[in-house]
């Protein structure tokens, strides 16, 4: 199953063995960074010379970003089906007691207010770009505490990218979550240092620290012990411009490794290696919900690997051939505006090729124009076609780009359409949300809950009155058994459906009074409600109309009221008593 590191559990054998793992998966998907490089150079390409059409001998070199536009109509569409509303996750309790309600809100309201002060959704888009252009996404996460001074800026849990080039993984492995995975990171010395003094939950030896400083120390000022070095670190042309550049490879591993001369298994184990020649760290992963605090999804799985492929990868060959028509074709115009000329005989004088110009030729001189087949201007047809073909090969529905399919259809037809035609799209979605967001949502948590410490004011909204309040949390209102489960895409996916299905459901027992008499109205309200997106408009509350019906009545009959006081007094004051009335 290729899930375990075979080698010698010490710290000169595992740097070694860690750094061969990275050069080896790393070089193994030199073919996959090619491909990938090719699709970057057309995603951003305003030009054919930038691409690999740049071979081609064509005057013209304009290119058609259809790539392009299939990228941010997936990404958007993507992000409004992941985040449909404010309310795009829920807790689900494993048990049942009197205070789960108590910790569902507690639990709900912390991990909005963290998500939103960390700017969690700009990750996602992050990831969402990666899931399109690479086809894989890794996302990490880490509690934080950035406090200058008396300050707090942010205090939490907090997501991170990781780039997947800076990640490499044994592909064969039966899934991520088993398999040893390497990860490489380039800091300043400066960073690197100030993570071992302000971070000592890494658990960095310092002592080991020292004998890396020092050793660059020499290194920097021997140049005989540079050339004698094995040092090769990637992206750098020499041991003399990483030394120079002031930066510190890491490779961290993650994983499961066997010692055969012990014949011990250490599961779960960190190791990160400086300079690909020393261990700073050995230990086992303490985190709380077990394995690595890594997530990795792929957007079209391969067979026995686990590099997935990406949605634009097999539509590159076509953004190819439509960059060519388009060329072509404007090249067969300039041919037809401006054709070759062909001279025959040596009696012709010479000329200005210019409108109006008159040319003079002997008995046996001619002159022609050699013009193309004009055949090729009818390339638009192809162009078209392969537009079309790339949207629905990239699990892209027209019907999202608001272009509506021929044929007269009703409105209920119309949405069946839009449903079935999504459908790769929202499997495409789920899966991204099944496989990032829900494991790292509960990652965040359970770093949340570890690192808690003291008490935390949290805004919540009362849903009986609708008003804002602050609670205080502590670390016992997070600790339940229960899960985070995102529910964008689902709801993005159901809430049109449901929408026509109540509609037609409720036409048909406003017809059987018998039926009806079974049907919960506030039920119906409050599933309007949350599939409408209402909930931070207060229009649902029980038997808000009769009440507003019986406070509009009341101030009918009050201005009914004042109209009659008024009719009865008399513009010119009270009315004068009667002769004899007073004495």
């Amino acid at each position: 199953m290729n899930n375990v590191l075979q080698v010698e559990y010490t710290p000169d054998k595992l740097a070694t063995r860690i750094a061969d793992m990275w050069v080896m998966w790393d070089s193994a998907r030199n073919t996959w960074k090619g491909d990938k490089q090719e699709l970057r150079n057309y995603l951003f390409a305003t030009s054919t010379r930038s691409t690999s059409n740049a071979q081609l001998p064509w005057k013209n070199s304009s290119v058609t970003p259809k790539l392009t536009q299939i990228r941010d109509n997936l990404h958007a569409n993507y992000m409004a089906a992941l985040f449909p509303n404010e309310n795009w996750f829920y807790w689900e309790s494993t048990d049942k007691n009197q205070q789960v309600y108590k910790k569902r809100s507690a639990i709900i309201n912390y991990m909005k207010q963290k998500l939103k002060a960390s700017n969690f959704q700009l990750l996602i888009s992050r990831l969402v770009y990666d899931y399109i252009d690479f086809g894989n996404v890794f996302v990490t996460h880490d509690y934080m505490r950035d406090v200058v001074g008396t300050t707090v800026r942010y205090v939490g849990p907090k997501a991170y990218r990781l780039d997947p080039h800076d990640v490499v993984m044994n592909p064969i492995a039966d899934e991520f979550n088993n398999a040893p995975v390497v990860r490489r990171m380039l800091k300043s010395v400066g960073d690197f240092l100030h993570d071992i003094e302000t971070k000592p939950a890494l658990g960095y030896d310092k002592s080991v620290v020292k004998k890396v400083m020092e050793f660059r120390r020499e290194l920097r000022d021997d140049a005989e012990m540079r050339k004698s070095a094995n040092l090769s670190i990637d992206g750098f042309g020499s041991i003399d411009e990483y030394l120079n550049s002031d930066m510190v490879e890491l490779l961290e591993f993650w994983g499961n490794i066997y010692d055969p001369d012990t014949q011990k298994l250490y599961k779960n184990q960190i190791i990160t290696v400086v300079d690909r020649m020393y261990v700073i760290r050995m230990k086992e992963n303490e985190n709380w919900i077990g394995g690595k605090p890594m997530y990795h999804c792929g957007w079209r799985l391969r067979p026995e690997n686990l590099w997935a492929q990406g949605p634009l990868d097999q539509l590159v060959g076509l953004q190819y051939r439509i960059d060519h028509l388009e060329n072509l074709k404007a090249d067969v115009f300039d041919l037809i505006a401006y054709p070759v000329i062909k001279v025959k005989g040596n009696t012709v004088e010479e000329f200005e090729y210019s409108p109006g110009e008159m040319v003079f030729c002997g008995d046996e001189g001619d002159i022609d124009f050699l013009r193309p087949d004009a055949t090729a201007l009818q390339a638009d047809i192809q162009i078209n076609e392969l537009m079309n073909r790339m949207e629905e090969l990239a699990g892209a529905p027209k019907q999202a780009m608001g272009i509506r399919t021929p044929g007269e259809k009703t409105k209920y037809e119309v949405q069946s359409l839009e449903n079935a035609a999504g459908r790769i799209f929202q499997s495409k979605v789920s899966w991204f949300e099944r496989n990032i967001l829900e494991p790292l949502l509960n990652g965040m948590l359970a770093d949340a809950i570890s690192n808690f410490e003291g008490i935390e004011r949290i805004r919540s909204v009362d849903e009986d009155f609708g008003t804002e309040i602050f609670v205080e949390v502590t670390k016992d209102d997070l600790m339940a058994n229960g899960k985070l489960y995102p529910m964008g895409a689902r709801h993005f996916a159901e809430q049109a459906r449901f929408i026509q299905e109540l509609t037609q459901t409720m036409s048909v027992v406003q017809a059987l009074p018998t039926v009806a008499a079974h049907i919960s109205g506030k039920a119906v309200a409050k599933a309007l409600e949350e599939n409408m997106g209402w909930g931070n408009y207060n229009i649902v509350r029980d038997n808000v109309s009769i009440m507003e019906q019986a406070e509009t009545q009341r101030l009918i009959n009050q201005a009914a009221e004042d109209i009659q006081t008024e009719a009865a007094v008399s513009p010119e004051g009270p009315p004068m008593p009667e002769e004899g009335g007073m004495e």
